[in-house]
């Protein structure tokens, strides 16, 4: 077809893997080429006349929407989660919204794993000990740690990625309890070695809480005040999920109080997170730039699945991985073609 007829795409971030050099051969494909999210109001002129757009945590709300115009055929969101995406106003315009599941659940659990293993044994505060000269000066009790293996984890959303980790903590023999909404099959508690619990259960019985689950109203500030008094004393938390769900400033007065024992951090609100907030510096808290996904190999899976994702909608096909099955239920909105 004449370059002038090819579907146009934007993709928000550069993203790795050759699978955008396969979408280069059925449409014009523009990447914003800065490190950082494009500002709104270039995202807004970007994003006028597109047919399909790939974003990296951009928010897609009815404004993204509108700059978009009617010929919007699909959005591919790099990453699992997608609260950045307001899915209701894209099934409303009959536009189809896909994300990546399944492709970096193992990868994920091994950032949490990774926080878990790090901040029970004060890694970052052992290398920082040994990098300001302290070795040679310190006592020998310095920077003693607990013992993960035979400890009582406590996973909170055992979805794809609340699996991985539970099954990695059958290496370490682990008691396992878990908490969401709804319970597992008996057949993969057992698979798990993983006993369904109440929060308020797990809460006080866990040497380890690990946060899985999705970001939503319901989720928000799960771990406030009164969760936190529930807390074992000496627990250590991990997030790799959202940071909107962990109060920061009833994390904050935890860890002064001594309630916890440390916190590791893969996501935080906001993000980024300024140098200067009360949570950097901590040495009972470990706080890295949401690389849950950041290995070569996931990310590369993360952008095909986009790119598929994105070639099923400008082929008028279902997406692989549509977040709301729905929008294949109505007719075409004002916005674009479900197909």
């Amino acid at each position: 077809m004449p370059a002038t007829d090819r579907p146009r795409i934007l993709v928000c971030r550069p993203v790795p893997g050759e699978a955008l050099d396969r979408l280069r051969t059925i449409a014009e494909v523009e990447v914003w080429p800065g490190p950082r999210p494009a500002p709104r109001p270039e995202l807004l002129r970007l994003v006028a006349g597109r047919s399909g757009l790939l974003v990296v945590g951009d928010r897609v709300d009815e404004e993204l929407l509108d700059a978009a115009g009617p010929g919007l055929r699909g959005i591919a969101q790099f990453g699992v989660g997608y609260d950045n995406v307001d899915v209701a106003a894209c099934t409303r315009r009959g536009i189809p919204a896909g994300n990546t599941p399944d492709v970096l659940s193992g990868t994920t659990a091994e950032i949490a794993w990774a926080l878990m293993l790090a901040a029970a044994r004060r890694i970052t505060e052992a290398e920082r000990y040994l990098r300001a000269g302290r070795w040679a000066t310190g006592g020998f009790g310095d920077l003693m740690g607990v013992d993960v293996g035979g400890a009582t984890l406590g996973i909170v959303g055992m979805g794809r990625i609340g699996q991985e980790v539970a099954r990695r903590a059958l290496g370490f023999r682990m008691t396992v309890l878990y908490h969401q909404r709804r319970r597992l099959d008996p057949a993969l508690e057992r698979e798990l070695n993983a006993t369904f619990v109440p929060f308020p259960d797990l809460l006080a019985r866990s040497d380890f809480v690990t946060i899985h689950a999705p970001a939503t109203p319901e989720t928000r500030r799960l771990m406030d005040a009164q969760a936190f008094a529930q807390t074992k004393p000496g627990a250590i938390l991990v997030n790799t999920s959202r940071g909107t769900l962990v109060d920061q400033e009833a994390l904050l007065a935890a860890l002064d109080a001594g309630r916890i024992r440390a916190a590791a951090l893969d996501v935080t609100d906001p993000e980024p997170l300024p140098a200067d907030h009360p949570l950097v510096g901590r040495d009972d808290v470990i706080v890295i730039p949401h690389i849950g996904s950041a290995t070569h190999a996931t990310r590369a899976r993360m952008t095909e699945l986009c790119v598929r994702n994105l070639e099923a909608a400008l082929r008028g096909e279902r997406m692989p991985t549509v977040i709301d099955p729905g929008v294949y239920d109505r007719p075409a909105g004002a916005g674009g073609s479900a197909g």
